[in-house]
């Protein structure tokens, strides 16, 4: 914290201080004061000059802020202004020229952005909660891996306090479901399919654990990523097709009348090949082609029919899965 107490005391959490003259009762400045009603027609004006002769912008207090249309794009600079930690409840942001700006876990709490430039911003860590996107600009913008309210639902979570995390849960939901529909209205349709894995992952983080919907819910995202995800499927498939293979090494195949397995008193050359022959019938199985060349025996009887009926199955979802992607 700065210890001059002429000075601003805003106490940034990654300690960069605010050089700005404290006001008179009050141990902050004009912009960092959150006392101070900046909710009258000249602040969009003076916000603009402070920004652009170099004020500290981080952590600043906008709540109720009318700045419609207002330009805070840093021109002819590969980065854009720092607003992290700043407040914007229920700021007045449409029409505004964002592109580029630093909003790191900055509150967007309830704030109008719509017809607003947020191309190429950085919302990581941003509480998005409540925010009004129409017509607003969200190419290439990041939100980060999680949202705020994740890792808020999380550490309740440790602490015990499972209402409060499932409230959270649900907000990130919401936050999620909102930025999605609005990402299908622009036509990015990659960060639509992103946000849909996340919102369903939220709606699953509120089901009860022990629930057959949540295990449900788990499996078809281990799958296909809520049908967003075909790489998944191949690698399912690949995995499934490697362990069956191991299976009837030991489990054995039958080939021209004689059962092959796997034998410790044979080489590894031997078992080696015993074991790419099984790699072959797995994968003959698994696409249900059955050449008939080998045939399972004992147990490998069992083996062979779940393969193959999740082979079918898992085949029949990737062509869904891809093509639902590749005509978007």
């Amino acid at each position: 914290m700065n210890k001059n107490h002429h000075l601003c005391q805003y106490d940034d959490p990654d300690g960069i201080p605010c050089l700005e003259e404290a006001m008179k009762h009050s141990h902050y400045c004009y912009w960092h004061d959150s006392s101070v009603d900046k909710s009258g027609p000249e602040v969009k004006e003076a916000l603009i000059e402070f920004t652009r002769s170099g004020g500290m912008t981080r952590g600043i207090c906008l709540k109720n802020t009318d700045l419609k249309n207002i330009d805070l794009v840093n021109h002819y600079h590969k980065e854009g202004f720092d607003f992290s930690y700043a407040d914007f409840y229920r700021a007045n942001l449409s029409g505004a020229h964002l592109f580029n700006i630093n909003f790191n876990h900055t509150s967007l709490m309830k704030s109008d952005l719509r017809y607003a430039n947020l191309n190429c911003a950085n919302l990581n860590g941003a509480n998005l909660l409540g925010i009004k996107w129409k017509g607003c600009k969200i190419e290439h913008l990041s939100i980060g891996k999680k949202l705020v309210q994740e890792v808020r639902a999380k550490q309740l979570l440790k602490e015990g306090e499972q209402a409060l995390a499932l409230d959270q849960f649900e907000q990130a939901e919401e936050i999620y479901r909102d930025l999605r529909k609005h990402a299908e209205m622009e036509g990015i349709f990659t960060m639509s399919g992103e946000l849909i894995q996340k919102e369903l992952t939220m709606r699953r983080m509120q089901m009860p654990k022990a629930s057959f919907r949540r295990f449900s819910s788990k499996i078809v995202d281990l799958f296909c990523g809520y049908g967003e995800d075909p790489i998944r499927i191949v690698g399912i498939s690949l995995l499934l097709i490697v362990i069956c293979a191991a299976l009837y090494t030991y489990t054995g195949l039958s080939y021209q009348g004689d059962v092959l397995t796997y034998d410790s008193n044979k080489s590894i050359t031997e078992n080696f090949s015993l074991f790419l022959s099984c790699l072959y019938y797995s994968i003959v199985t698994f696409t249900t082609l059955g050449y008939g060349d080998f045939t399972p025996v004992g147990i490998s009887r069992a083996i062979a029919a779940i393969e193959a009926f999740t082979g079918s199955f898992t085949i029949a979802l990737f062509v869904v899965v891809f093509v639902k992607k590749m005509t978007r």
